[in-house]
């Protein structure tokens, strides 16, 4: 929206106050809770775009909002809002919207009616005050009229957090995640700290906290706000990638972010430090400040590193010169020197790293590794960081591979993984594929759980993206020199007839790929396009028509759009809508929460990790129903089917298009990549590089020519601030 239009509350412009139900949630961020909604305002023929701040909001809903007309340039008339907060409805049509939105588990638009129909106005005092008088009606029995009670009890105590946090100016998105955490002392615990909601809760950010912080009454210059703000910022420099902050970068950062004087910053670290929360150490010759559980992280990767490098290989003796004429006696495969020198380093060490492009013949050499071992009668074990790559691995191995989580084995009692340093995982040797995805907090649960007997092969490729999480581990342990690494540079021949491949191994050396006749059958184009808005064109085409039509993929299940941002017009979310109303308007029914919108066939990523859905950030899957009567929405993982309740529809986003950095560890049939100057920011080899290699049989790049070349060229000497690969240097 124009930010040309702010109003100014004056004589000309005055406050007033609108009431109405929402019919549509055009746009709703939830980082910053910034909506535009179209209201049925009574006495208004059109519908009113209203244009404000709240954390939740929801077709159905009755708001009351107080702010300004402004006649906006490029969107027309729209009402401004200094607050808007959710009311209850008072007339019929009103009540049993609000009641048939979903907002109560159990009561849809069917029941909503029948409700509305039998008892008026009194609906919500017969809910709360005589609930068995729904007993008396067509369709509740006592399963139903357990839920609707239920649910509505915990609404209340929801309604009441509503009220409070809308008294203090913060919006409602998060009320049902706050009663859930904290229960009935929900109220008492966020007056005591208001802080400790970004802690606790899932999508709760310092920014919210700190806005409720101030209405309550809490000095901006407090102790307490500097070290919850101090916290913020290596979070923040955490969700970049970093383990830790140098110290005047911190101290810097977090004096601009709360505009609070040094020295009380200063105070600040040093009082989170004496509260265990940070620990100071040097990198080099500089002081850095890490999170605690970061720290112990890398501490933790670097001793069982080390633990597992001592000792015998479970093997015993193997005679690589025995065991390699053998193993391609059994495949049939003639190993390359390479491979064979890589073999022979693996035999002999306990733990060693596999590493190199596509192509380059990883699969092969951890195939004949596996045969050897096997034949030793030893017990392996396999694994990878997401579902995808979990599966991949099965395929190309022959064994049953598991994500790490699942090896692990979550307890969502416990909010712990059952196997730990003390209930070992009970392998000889274990294969850890696609190992630049994981981030040193996995990887060390993961190593901690390794048997010191055992030993560990990690394979990857340390050219792609490093994890979405903080640490840069596969780097790490290869620039530390002390693990045993082979990297594998050769491009086998069958491999260098695609061009998917050789463009890949071209990007990753500097060089533009090559550009290959668009009348051409090929498996990697290169389409240009001098604009945005020509981008989006030629890419609605090449997924909508050309790509279905040429190679007979199916838009939604065989083609994945991947993009450097989120943001933008070219940013997964604008193409995510775009794409969902022409491949999937018209199903029914549909449901709108947090922004989106969701209907059988939609397909859809999981953004968070949940342990209890045994779902994790980056798993893909298609809606199969919405069920708007139970406000349950069921997805289609894979081989399994999960349910959410709507309200927690957060956890999700639409992912016909998604960031190349959620792509990592996955595969697809056919992949396209827009790239754009708007970009410039993240334009930079490996992004490319990573986007590339997750096609199977088609590539498709649409950029600007200038973009592509600066994604090429650019390989940002930034490296993430960690201590991993200097720990492991010193404790050798």
């Amino acid at each position: 929206m124009s930010t040309e239009t702010n109003p100014v509350h004056n004589a000309d412009n005055p406050l007033n106050t609108l009431q109405g139900s929402i019919e549509r949630v055009t746009f709703h961020s939830e980082s910053s809770g910034f909506c535009v909604l179209r209201v049925n305002v009574k006495g208004y023929q059109d519908l009113v775009t209203v244009v404000g701040s709240a954390a939740n909001v929801t077709a159905g809903e009755y708001i009351e909002c107080m702010g300004s007309w402004v006649n906006d340039r490029q969107h027309g008339l729209q009402f401004k809002t200094k607050e808007l907060k959710v009311i209850p409805p008072t007339t019929l049509e009103g009540i049993e919207k609000y009641l048939g939105s979903g907002m109560v588990k159990g009561i849809g638009p069917h029941f909503a009616k029948i409700l509305v129909n039998a008892f008026g106005h009194d609906v919500f005092e017969v809910i709360e005050q005589t609930p068995e008088r729904l007993l008396t009606l067509p369709g509740i029995g006592k399963k139903r009229h357990a839920q609707v009670t239920t649910a509505w009890k915990e609404q209340k105590v929801i309604r009441n957090i509503m009220v409070f946090l809308q008294s203090h100016g913060v919006g409602t998105s998060r009320s049902v995640r706050i009663y859930k955490t904290y229960g009935d002392e929900s109220i008492e615990k966020v007056t005591e700290n208001p802080y400790r909601l970004a802690l606790d809760i899932h999508g709760i950010g310092f920014k919210t906290a700190d806005t409720l912080a101030q209405k309550l009454g809490i000095a901006s210059d407090s102790l307490i706000r500097a070290q919850a703000g101090v916290r913020h910022v290596l979070q923040e420099w955490s969700n970049e990638g970093h383990c830790a902050a140098f110290l005047p970068a911190l101290r810097d950062r977090a004096v601009t972010l709360l505009e609070i004087a040094a020295p009380i910053i200063d105070e600040a670290i040093s009082a989170e430090q004496a509260e265990g929360n940070l620990i100071a150490e040097s990198i080099g010759q500089e002081q850095a400040i890490f999170l605690t559980p970061l720290y112990r992280a890398e501490v933790g990767c670097s001793t069982h590193l080390q633990r597992l490098n001592r000792g015998a290989t479970p093997w015993g003796g193997i005679e690589a010169a025995k065991a390699i004429p053998w193993v391609e006696e059994q495949t049939g495969l003639t190993l390359s020197s390479s491979q064979r020198a890589a073999i022979e380093l693996v035999l002999t060490h306990k733990v060693a790293v596999i590493t190199g492009g596509p192509g380059v013949g990883k699969t092969t050499l951890v195939n004949s590794i596996l045969k050897i071992l096997s034949a030793k009668r030893i017990t392996i074990g396999l694994c990878a960081p997401t579902g995808r790559a979990a599966k991949r691995l099965s395929e190309s191995t022959g064994y049953e591979a598991k994500t790490v989580h699942r090896l692990l084995a979550f307890d969502p009692a416990l909010f712990a993984f059952k196997h730990n340093e003390t209930h070992l995982l009970d392998v000889d040797c274990l294969v850890l594929d696609e190992s630049s995805m994981m981030d040193v907090v996995l990887m060390n649960q993961l190593l901690k759980a390794i048997p010191s007997s055992a030993a560990l092969l990690i394979v990857g490729d340390v050219d792609q993206l490093p994890s979405v999480g903080p640490g840069a581990v596969l780097a790490d342990i290869i620039d530390s020199e002390q693990i045993a690494t082979v990297r594998l540079t050769e491009i086998f021949r069958q491999a260098s007839t695609s061009k998917i491949i050789t463009n890949a191994h071209k990007i990753n050396h500097g060089q533009l790929p090559h550009e290959e006749n668009p009348t051409t059958l090929s498996d990697f184009y290169c389409l240009y396009a001098q604009t945005p808005e020509e981008i989006v064109a030629k890419l609605m085409h090449v997924v909508l028509e050309r790509i279905p039509q040429r190679f007979k993929f199916h838009p939604v299940n065989d083609v994945q759009i991947l993009t450097p941002m989120n943001r933008g017009e070219l940013g997964a979310r604008a193409l995510n809508i775009e794409l969902q109303a022409r491949l999937n308007g018209t199903s029914e029914p549909k449901v709108t929460r947090y922004g989106s919108t969701y209907a059988p066939g939609d397909k859809v990523i999981q953004r968070i990790n949940n342990y209890d859905k045994d779902v994790f950030n980056g798993d893909i899957g298609v809606v199969s129903s919405v069920d708007i009567e139970n406000c349950l929405l069921q997805i289609q993982f894979d081989d399994r089917t999960v349910d959410y309740e709507f309200n927690e529809l957060d956890e999700l986003g639409l992912a016909y298009a998604t960031s190349i950095h959620k792509a990592q560890g996955s595969e697809y049939p056919a992949v396209v990549i827009p790239l754009a100057m708007q970009h410039y920011m993240l334009l930079e080899r490996n992004l490319l590089y990573t986007g590339v290699t997750r096609g199977k049989q088609l590539v498709v790049v649409i950029t600007q020519p200038k973009a592509l070349a600066m994604a090429v060229k650019t390989q940002r000497s930034q490296r993430r601030i960690t201590n991993l690969k200097y720990r492991l240097q010193q404790s050798c």
